[in-house]
């Protein structure tokens, strides 16, 4: 199993760069289709963008091998989060890499009579599942890194980072003496949102790995949720959202640090 990984790791860049191709297509043809140019060559793009698909689908047989290869190892995590969502999903991404086979296989004539929508439906099911767990770790790793960030804080500063820390000592002091709770006014609770969405800021452009992971996840699960018509917001908006994410695929591939680890 461990010789078909590495063999199987070798045909990846292929597909992302396939990926980053057929998604440029679909951009492309709405674009051609908005400018209302000749029926031939938006034709012509459609055909080789589903030409890309095929190839892509071709490159990923024996995935799900590598994935399910994956889920042995993570499940032996420490941490009870990550060993959660990083199985579950490498598990819902062999399902998608099956289903996705089997689509293969219908479509070049070895499965006859396949029901395409309905496999088609499942595959994207699947992968939906396994971005919201890639979702949900990337959250719970900032989550974790914002706690380190405030324990450092806190051993600089005795204030709080919460929104009742704005609040003055005197208007604190009288509060407590006269039993009135404290209130945060809108000003004070809007310095804070400020202050936190800057420290988010700073957490993920101090952490290159985990901000190029949630951008490639936001814009992957706009696809499926678009295909399974919970979230359809149109070719345009999926072919931008699959050129950035295979984009950022690529250049994981091409700088191995910046993968998000494990």
């Amino acid at each position: 199993m461990d010789s078909w990984v590495r063999f199987n790791t070798q045909s990846q860049a292929k597909e992302r760069v396939l990926r980053a191709a057929q998604y440029s297509c679909m951009l492309l043809g709405y674009t051609l289709h908005k400018s209302s140019v000749s029926t031939d060559l938006q034709r012509t793009i459609s055909e080789l963008e589903a030409h890309m698909s095929l190839t892509r689908k071709l490159l990923r047989l024996g995935n799900s091998v590598e994935a399910l290869q994956a889920a042995k190892m993570t499940i032996h995590l420490s941490d009870s989060v990550l060993r959660l969502c990083l199985t579950i999903g490498h598990l819902n991404r062999a399902m998608y890499f099956a289903c996705d086979n089997v689509l293969w296989a219908g479509k070049i004539g070895i499965i006859s009579k396949l029901d395409q929508q309905k496999w088609n439906h499942r595959s994207f099911r699947y992968y939906l599942f396994a971005l919201i767990l890639n979702v949900t770790r990337d959250v719970y790793e900032l989550c974790l890194l914002l706690d380190c960030e405030d324990c450092y804080r806190s051993t600089k500063s005795p204030l709080s980072t919460s929104p009742s820390s704005a609040i003055p000592a005197d208007q604190l002091s009288s509060s407590s003496s006269s039993s009135i709770p404290v209130t945060v006014t809108p000003a004070v609770m809007w310095v804070w949102l400020r202050k936190r969405i800057h420290q988010v800021g700073t957490v993920l452009y101090n952490n290159p790995p985990l901000l190029l992971d949630l951008l490639k996840n936001g814009c992957d699960i706009f696809i499926p949720l678009d295909k399974l018509g919970i979230y359809q917001t149109g070719p345009g908006f999926v072919g931008t959202c699959g050129l950035l994410s295979s984009v950022l695929s690529i250049v994981t591939m091409l700088h191995p640090w910046l993968k998000l680890k494990p």
